[in-house]
């Protein structure tokens, strides 16, 4: 028996405190090594419209046939919380097509996106991104007899 992992899990994606809130959550289990990737996305309120969309095209009452997945295969486990409105699905890899894809997609490119501005705002304190602040500057180890002059 193959055991799914709600992508929601441990996390406040089902607090009622703000029910106009759209969290969708993926992650993908499987693979060679069977390593779970988790992506998350909550977009802010301005951005709602598009994810309604994206999230209303997926045919969350499909019934979707596990016979395609095998050793090594990928599954993807999809919630998404829309308002007050709970889905979940599970899609294997070789059925993530079209508005399933097109999801995933936008939830591992939102979480990408969440993470890089996260990291670099950590890592500089907010600072500029150029890297070349002058109190930063790479030195060269090697000890001043080996440099080249």
């Amino acid at each position: 028996m193959r055991e799914y992992e709600n992508p929601a899990e441990g996390s406040n994606a089902t607090d009622d405190a703000e029910p106009d809130r759209i969290v969708i959550a993926v992650v993908r289990s499987g693979g060679i090594a069977g390593l779970r990737r988790r992506w998350r996305a909550e977009p802010a309120p301005e951005a709602t419209p598009q994810w309604v969309a994206l999230v209303e095209r997926c045919p969350w009452d499909e019934r979707i046939d596990d016979e395609s997945t095998g050793a090594d295969r990928y599954v993807w486990s999809i919630h998404a919380r829309l308002h007050s409105q709970q889905l979940e699905q599970v899609v294997p890899d070789t059925q993530l097509e079209g508005a399933w894809r097109e999801l995933v997609d936008a939830v591992r490119d939102a979480d990408s996106a969440d993470a890089r501005a996260s990291d670099s705002s950590a890592s500089d304190g907010g600072a500029s991104d150029d890297g070349a602040s002058g109190d930063d500057a790479v030195t060269d180890p090697r000890p001043d007899s080996t440099r080249e002059a």
